[in-house]
């Protein structure tokens, strides 16, 4: 076992349960060009279970970007009290092509403003989520809701928790924070283009909705978690300190998680065995399963001191994985 294995299993977590998991949950959604589909996974026993939206992110894969992804996250937060609820974007190549889904058209750039519409759509159906689950009605706490995304899906889940987006097709100033959502985890998320000077020539052309995204008025909860080694070139010209300002540009309460030697999978959150993963490390990966369960715990139930733990064990470890800070 490697020693950035035993460090992860150092930090404190609950015992596992079983899951239920049920796809697709197919929610009707006038107006969009097709019905919105979901995943849940959830504990197969208990009450008062508080809910993670988790957005997908826009990578090369056919299948991780869709309710088919993210495995490592999903089923370890549901197997730890959770019920995951994770909503196939449209920007998902598991839609096929047809031309009302083309990226670059009327919603598109990747349909940035569209997958934050999904996630509103998703609290708005609770009650149909909980019929197409066996078993699960009556079982949400729909008071203690978090949401979390990984790149494009940090992107989604900022914009869910007060960032604002200009949008780059009229200049006015897109605000779609969600007062239901009371706690983020934004994973190798997106900073701020400053005008544009601070990304990259490619993401500059073909994402102009990056060119300015403002953190200031991001005041829900939220644990930004960055990798020192995610240089993500094809988006940023300013290196892995972009993916900081989440935490950096934004008033508290927050907290930064800085993974030692992590690229922008960290470690592989997206997918088991995921080919796109170019920093493959189970340890890491558990390092980031129990630090964002033990911040979304405490962040939801104030008296549970789970993050206190976790970060202790984390600071204490003869080689720590990384580091934390808040505000």
């Amino acid at each position: 076992m490697s020693d950035t294995t035993v460090s992860a299993i150092d930090i404190p977590v609950s015992a596992p349960t079983p899951v239920v998991s049920v796809s697709p949950v197919v929610l009707p959604a006038p107006g969009r060009p097709v019905d919105l589909q979901v995943r849940v996974s959830a504990p197969a026993t208990g009450s008062g279970l508080p809910i993670i939206l988790l957005s997908h992110g826009h990578g090369f894969s056919n299948h991780l970007s869709s309710l088919n992804g993210y495995g490592p996250l999903a089923n370890f937060w549901a197997a730890h009290g959770f019920v995951v609820i994770q909503p196939t974007h449209l920007d998902s190549k598991t839609l096929g092509d047809d031309p009302s889904l083309d990226p670059n058209g009327p919603e598109g750039p990747l349909f940035w403003r569209s997958r934050a519409e999904d996630m509103k759509r998703v609290l708005d159906r609770l009650d149909a989520i909980e019929a197409a689950v066996p078993e699960l009605g009556g079982r949400l706490d729909r008071a203690r809701v978090a949401v979390a995304g990984h790149s494009m899906g940090g992107h989604t889940a900022s914009m869910l928790l007060g960032m604002r987006v200009t949008d780059p097709n009229d200049g006015t100033e897109v605000d779609m924070a969600e007062p239901r959502i009371k706690a983020g985890v934004l994973l190798a998320a997106v900073g701020n283009g400053n005008g544009g000077a601070d990304l990259s020539a490619f993401a500059a052309e073909h994402y102009p909705f990056l060119a300015n995204n403002s953190f200031a008025e991001m005041t829900t909860p939220a644990l930004v978690v960055a990798g020192d080694k995610d240089a993500s070139a094809h988006l940023t010209v300013r290196g892995a300190e972009w993916h900081a300002d989440p935490y950096s540009l934004s008033p508290g309460p927050k907290c930064l998680l800085t993974l030692y030697g992590a690229e922008h999978g960290l470690g592989g959150v997206s997918g088991y065995d995921a080919a796109e993963t170019t920093d493959e490390n189970p340890g890491r990966v558990a390092a980031v399963q129990r630090l964002t369960w033990a911040y979304l715990r405490t962040e939801l139930y104030p008296e549970d001191r789970a993050w206190d733990a976790a970060r202790a064990a984390l600071t204490d470890a003869p080689k720590p994985l990384g580091r934390v800070k808040c505000k």
